[in-house]
């Protein structure tokens, strides 16, 4: 798969809110930035996701307005717009930001190394 498919299934994987989905995508050496704090390595990768799908319930999470601003044979990156939506202490609530991920060729597989998502002002 490409850097854009493997983009598109992650959009798909991260909505059934299980990591072990991810994982395959997902370099084990990654860094994800979120409002959370840096997150490195699968492990802690893994901790943040399943945090944040315990506090937002029924989380919907979606991307669009993909810009791909750098590829190559062995690198890609994107930018994107992201939005979520879902249940915080029972309440509806929803909110959108620019992310950037990059990806990097490992042998014959493109994986996700590094993800950076912050709030929109």
């Amino acid at each position: 798969m490409s850097a854009k498919e493997i983009l598109k299934k992650y959009k798909i994987e991260i909505n059934k809110h299980d990591f072990n989905l991810l994982e395959p995508l997902i370099s084990t050496d990654c860094v994800f930035w979120f409002s959370s704090g840096s997150h490195h390595g699968l492990a802690q990768a893994r901790k943040a996701f399943e945090k944040t799908w315990a506090a937002i319930l029924e989380e919907v999470y979606s991307i669009s307005d993909v810009q791909w601003i750098a590829e190559s044979d062995h690198a890609a990156v994107c930018i994107y717009t992201f939005h979520w939506s879902g249940l915080v202490n029972g309440q509806k609530r929803e909110g959108k930001g620019r992310g950037t991920s990059c990806f990097r060729r490992e042998q014959d597989e493109w994986k996700i190394v590094h993800e950076h998502l912050s709030a929109m002002v």
